[in-house]
């Protein structure tokens, strides 16, 4: 009986350790299918300290925009300040306004009727774009501010960024002036300015900053008069001193005006009117917009080996468009390294401490990227297959949205709101300039989203058993193996990207799926888009739920938000635009209506209803 009890245990045992073994199997078969890039394995092993705000993406915009670049230039260089504008001002409150702003100043700012008119027809034509200027002015003034006080330069030359370039770092003229403070070329290797391949130090806010005041500092010495060394700013010394010959001798800029270029005739009065706005905006009823990053929230990092914004981007998630706004002067979004000069990238704190913690990890990934380059653009589109070009023309078809322009819209913000670029806003819309009329009805397309609106249109795929979901949006293929695959056809307008998000799959695992060395993509190609689901032996079962799980994850993250309901509380940075990306189906118009708003003003801590 004893040995028959003993024979028992053992059985049970040896049965035990083999199920445990084929569990074991089983659980390892399934593991192996859901495999993880390099680059989420590194970003898996990140030291992760506590996140700050990211900058609203709407800001960002606001930082790269050249519309009012545009419009300001445009004025300078056709405003007449003879002409009297119908604004209302009364003439002996502007002056008195004047004669505060000379106490305080060593401009000599006086009251004429030239400077009136300017300051008119700015508060007639252009207090929106103030607005918008007051809330880049808390980013760069500090930055300016803190380079002329070294060198005893006026703080309200920092006006003259707003003239220049309209506090944009990457505006370039026709002439070919770049940067904050527009610095011809020739100019800017004067004063030791870096122009290569990779580098453009005239677009460097604090570099280019720092070059702006020392040639303020040696003009002052040659003409003793602020306004004189503004008007040489503009149009070199040489056109001044004849201006002041052609004078008979006079040596105020109002004297000499006339003699003097046209577009430096209106140079100095659109200077003096800046300053006005900025420092009587409240009287005009014109609010600032906030900023929502401050120059000392950032830092520098100096960087030991090349690379790019992408890889930073993918590594920090964080958009690359924050990154070019933070780091202006790389041209080709490449931080470079070279052996004999240090380089250095600027990201938000947060961020900065994410990467010194993670040093090491971060060269190891540039490094593995580097030994893994793909074709270049033009050879991968040559090579792309040609074959399966014929699409379904539900599928390949654009849906066309109309939006009407509000107050306060311009390109940016509405290409934002979109997810589409603002050239192909210009494209669809023949719009030649960056302004656009209140009130015009913009064709904006799109097919993002043709694949959750029309699935009826796509292959449906064959059910592994009568448990498979019959409304899979995507095709299925045997291999030779016994697995099967969820496969995709390339649309016209399709990217990596947007692939990865209808199916809530990493643009890392696309790639590894797919063999892709790059981003590029042929019109008409299949990709895998979902895991190999294996359909032999004991595991079948436990693979085909896998298979379910992932198409049921694809079908909730299509599927309309609006059927939820719960509460968002608004954080620091976000907009109703970010806010209603988290909730795919939800729009801006839908938070709107929820919750009673009228406008986009929302604040942080604020409660919202996502539901329908």
């Amino acid at each position: 009986m004893i040995i028959r009890k003993l024979s028992l245990g053992v059985s049970v045992l040896l049965s035990t350790i083999g199920f445990a073994q084929d569990v074991a199997k089983a659980d390892l078969q399934i593991k192996a299918d859901l495999k993880i890039s390099y680059l989420d394995s590194v970003k898996n092993s990140f030291q992760k300290d506590k996140m700050c705000t990211r900058v609203d993406s709407l800001w960002m915009n606001e930082l790269v925009s050249l519309d009012i670049y545009d419009d300001l230039t445009k004025d300078i260089q056709t405003i007449n300040t003879d002409v009297s504008v119908d604004e209302e001002l009364p003439t002996e409150l502007l002056k008195q306004r004047l004669q505060v702003m000379n106490e305080k100043s060593p401009f000599d700012i006086e009251y004429n009727q030239g400077l009136e008119n300017v300051i008119k027809s700015f508060l007639k034509n252009r207090k929106k774009s103030f607005s918008r200027l007051m809330a880049l002015s808390e980013y760069y003034f500090p930055i300016f501010e803190d380079a002329f006080a070294k060198q005893n330069v006026p703080l309200e030359i920092k006006y003259l960024a707003v003239v220049e370039s309209a506090l944009n770092p990457k505006a370039v003229s026709q002439m070919g002036a770049t940067g904050l403070w527009q610095f011809m070329y020739g100019t800017g290797k004067q004063y030791n300015l870096k122009i290569d391949s990779y580098i453009d130090e005239r677009s460097d806010p604090m570099k280019a900053t720092a070059a702006c005041s020392e040639y303020m500092t040696k003009m002052f010495k040659i003409f003793g008069d602020w306004e004189l060394v503004l008007a040489s700013y503009n149009s070199g010394p040489g056109n001044v001193t004849k201006a002041i010959r052609r004078s008979g001798g006079k040596t105020k800029y109002w004297d000499i005006r006339n003699h003097l270029p046209k577009e430096t005739q209106g140079y100095v009065p659109a200077f003096l009117a800046t300053m006005y706005l900025f420092e009587f905006h409240k009287e005009h009823g014109i609010n600032p917009e906030r900023a929502l990053v401050k120059n000392f929230e950032t830092d520098t990092v100096q960087i030991k080996n090349q690379m790019s914004f992408k890889q930073i981007a993918d590594l920090l998630d964080m958009p690359q468009s924050q990154i070019q706004l933070l780091n202006p002067s790389y041209k080709l979004n490449v931080v470079p390294f070279y052996q004999s000069e240090p380089h250095f990238l600027r990201l938000p704190k947060d961020k900065i401490a994410t990467f010194v913690n993670n040093e090491d990890k971060i060269y190891a990934y540039v490094n593995y990227q580097s030994q893994h380059k793909g074709l270049p653009k033009q050879l991968a589109l040559k090579v792309s297959p040609k074959g399966k070009a014929q699409l379904n023309n539900a599928v390949a078809a654009s849906e066309v949205q109309f939006y009407k322009v509000r107050k306060g819209d311009n390109l940016g913000t509405i290409a934002d709101k979109y997810d589409v670029s603002v050239l192909d806003l210009k494209k669809w819309n023949n719009i030649k300039g960056n302004a656009i009329a209140l009130g015009k009805t913009l064709k904006i397309k799109s097919n993002n989203d043709s694949i959750v609106k029309n699935p009826k249109e796509l292959k449906v795929a064959p059910q592994v058993d009568k448990k498979q979901p019959e409304e899979a949006v995507a095709s299925s293929s045997n291999n030779d193996k016994g697995s099967k695959s969820l496969e995709y056809v390339v649309a016209a307008g399709d990217n990596l990207g947007s692939i990865s998000k209808k199916f809530d799959i990493s643009i890392a695992d696309l790639k590894e799926l797919n063999n892709l060395t790059s981003n590029n993509l042929g019109l008409g190609k299949t990709l895998i888009v979902g895991k190999e689901i294996r359909l032999d032996g004991e595991t079948n079962t436990a693979n085909t739920a896998v298979a379910s799980s992932s198409i049921d994850s694809f079908k909730k993250k299509t599927a309309s938000a609006k059927n939820i309901a719960e509460d968002y509380y608004v954080k620091k940075g976000d907009s109703l635009y970010s806010i209603s990306k988290k909730y795919p189906g939800v729009t801006i118009s839908d938070i709107k209506k929820w919750n009673n708003i009228q406008d986009a003003d929302i604040k942080p801590g604020m409660k919202l209803k996502i539901n329908g």
